[in-house]
Parts: C-alpha cells; structure tokens; sequence
C-alpha cells in the first residue's frame, strides 16, 4: 500500500491515457502519445495531494482522466469504493455529484451566455429535481461560503474579475457537495495578488465541508502551503511522492531535487546554500519516451541501468516512494543505502552549522 491509516478516499492504481497517433489517408495507426503511462497514488479524505512538474508532463490529463472526461486507456480509479475508470453510463452519472472539477481558465469554462445563477444552479438542473426557488436558495448559500456578493446573482461572466470568476468556478463544483475535487491549475491565469486569496478560500472550504483535493500546479510554493502529500510527475509518470514537509526540505529524486532547487527559499542563509540545478537537454517526447527511466537522458546522476530498465516507484522510507534506481535493488551502486547516506550528510551539516 503507498499510505498507512484508514482506507484512502481516491486510489489511482496504474492509470494509463495513451493518445492514438494516425496517419495517412486511410488514417493508419503508427503509434501513440503516453501523455500518462502508469501512475498510482492515494489521498486521505480530508487531505490534498499536490501534483506538480513541468508543463507537458500529463499532470492535467491525471486529473480529467480520473474523472472520465477522457476515457483510460488502462488501470483503476477508485473514488469512495466505486471504480470510476470501469462505471457504465447511467452508474458514472450518478458518481458525478461526488467528484467535481475546477478548471485552470476560469474564462473559458464559464458560459459567457449564463448569469452566475444559471452557472451555479445547472449542476442542480442536472442532478436533482428541486423547485426554482430551492435552486436559488442554493446559489445564495453558495455565493456566501465562496465569498461573492449576492447582488451579483444575474451577472454575467464578463462583468466579474478573474479571481471572482474561478469563485463562481468554485461554487459550481460545490453545488452538489463532492467529496472529491480536482482543481486543474485554478490559480495560473490570476493576477499574483489574487492567488493567494482563491487558495486561502480552498483551504477554508476543506476544512468547513471535509474535502479532498487533487492540486494541479506549477507554483511550487502554493502547493507546499496547501499539500499534505506531494507527486512529482516527469514524462507521464510519478517520480516521487512524499509528505510536503519532506520532500522540500529534502528530495530524493534527481528531478524533483532540480524542480524544488528553483523555487524561491525565504530565508536568505537557506537561499545562499542552496544550489541551483540546471538540466540540459530537453524532454523527450510522450510518443517515443526513452526506454529505460524517463530521466535518463537530462539526469545528472545517470547510470548504465537508467536507460534499459525502467524503475517502479517503489517505498525507500516511511511514506516516501521514489522511482529511482539509486534508491532500488537494481542499482548496482550501494543504492540501498542511499536514504540513509542522505541522512548521515544531513545530520552531519547540522552539526557544522
């Protein structure tokens, strides 16, 4: 099992989305993208999972995926003890009152042709047989616990900011009380000054109403703020998961030491010994990735295994798993005692300091 403790809210187990390449005329088949190719991960109810990597790497198609808008290619979603990946219609439509979704571009996911009360009341429309008067009731409760005024019910989209336009995005995900939500990026197209707000209104609405959270994200430091849990994705695949804590102050892969390496420390004698790791090359591409780890050809620390055997994402300390052949049985350098090597150095740059 990847997390000890009660029986996880969401189980994501070797979920694979494959897009078919076609060419030609007769639209032959020559091959697809892997923009995900095995991933699995738990999340506690209650708690957030933050899945970050740099953009291209499938973190996006994780979570459509995991809510069926598109379809798997392989493996299970386990979402409150139905499996969503392998749910018929008529039984996945009934699922989607407890699994929501808010989108990156609060913009574009809102029907520039609907006031905020059509937006917010059409889950309502769709899933249950309230009056109209029930449904506007709602929406009001709604535009309080998101932080919206009222007097703003027969808006449209256009005549809203950004940061209260994904607080409408918000409210709709919120309308049928999911367990579950996924929120793809809802801080990136927002002024800097706004993000800070719209998570501190996730934060607040998780512990008010009990969520759990997937946490799509580039910015680094937000994830940090909100997770409990962090994934590291490369190239459709997890290269760690580790408690927040943890894998700032200390990663194990290769590629999440270089992405964490690059977000902005506070404290400026922590800024000053930290070293920036520049990787070169770029990322291969999903329709032909590398044979052995996905890593292989931009890591540092490659070795001859790295680029013939593909590494499972395997536990190497107490909830930290890493798909790494230094922390594997199948390196041949001493790899099993590497955790413990870094914790040694560690201590040792404690004492010094």
């Amino acid at each position: 099992m990847l997390d000890a403790g009660p029986a996880p809210l969401v189980q994501v187990q070797d979920l694979k989305m494959h897009f078919p390449i076609y060419t030609g005329l007769f639209r032959r088949h020559t091959g697809d993208v892997k923009a995900v190719d095995g991933v699995s991960f738990q999340i506690q109810a209650g708690q957030t999972l933050g899945l970050v990597g740099e953009s291209g790497c499938g973190k996006s198609t994780v979570g459509r995926t995991m809510l069926r808008l598109y379809e798997p290619t392989a493996g299970r979603v386990i979402i409150d003890g139905d499996d969503v990946a392998s749910l018929p219609p008529e039984a996945l439509r009934k699922k989607r009152p407890s699994m929501q979704m808010v989108f990156q571009d609060p913009q574009a996911s809102l029907n520039p042709r609907m006031t905020l009360a059509d937006i917010v009341s059409e889950p309502l429309h769709e899933h249950t047989d309230w009056t109209r008067a029930q449904k506007l009731e709602r929406v009001y409760e709604l535009m309080d616990q998101v932080g919206l005024n009222r007097r703003f019910v027969n808006r449209f989209p256009h005549e809203f900011s950004g940061g209260q336009r994904q607080r409408i995005g918000i409210a709709r995900a919120l309308a049928l009380k999911p367990r579950f939500i996924v929120c793809d990026e809802p801080i990136a197209a927002l002024d800097v000054s706004i993000q800070a707000q719209v998570v501190n209104l996730l934060e607040d609405l998780q512990e008010k109403l009990g969520l759990t959270y997937l946490f799509i994200s580039h910015d680094l430091s937000m994830v940090r703020h909100l997770a409990q849990r962090v994934a590291v994705m490369y190239l459709g695949r997890i290269a760690e998961l580790s408690p927040s804590t943890d894998l700032y102050s200390r990663p194990l892969h290769p590629y999440a030491e270089a992405l964490l390496s690059a977000v902005n420390e506070p404290d400026p004698e922590l800024a000053l010994r930290r070293k920036r790791i520049i990787l070169k090359g770029d990322v291969p591409s999903p329709a032909n990735p590398p044979k052995g780890c996905n890593f292989c050809t931009r890591c540092p620390k490659v070795m001859d295994i790295c680029k013939t055997v593909k590494p499972d994402l395997v536990e190497v300390e107490p909830g930290r798993m890493v798909a790494c052949h230094l922390y594997t049985a199948a390196g041949s350098t001493g790899a099993s005692e590497a955790p413990e090597r870094k914790n040694q150095e560690r201590n040792q740059q404690g004492e010094n300091r």
